[in-house]
């Protein structure tokens, strides 16, 4: 069964016992993305990380690093 399918049959069958209508799939993806986020950033100011920045500064990091000697 599809999601379509499986919310027009939960739709139908909150209509006939006078319940109001499920959402539709995928109206709550963004609020659940943030979520995610501000979670992870959460977690990352307890154990001591920057919580802003980090990948554009693992980033810099990597593209700025000065060439190893060999020898």
């Amino acid at each position: 069964m599809s999601i379509t399918q499986h919310h027009l049959l939960d739709t139908y069958r909150a209509h006939r016992l006078g319940q109001p209508a499920p959402p539709a799939p995928g109206t709550h993806d963004w609020q659940v993305v943030r979520e995610w986020r501000d979670h992870r950033q959460f977690r990352a100011v307890l154990a001591g990380r920057p919580a802003h920045g980090r990948l554009r500064q693992a980033l810099s990091r990597w593209l700025h690093a000065r060439p190893r000697s060999t020898g």
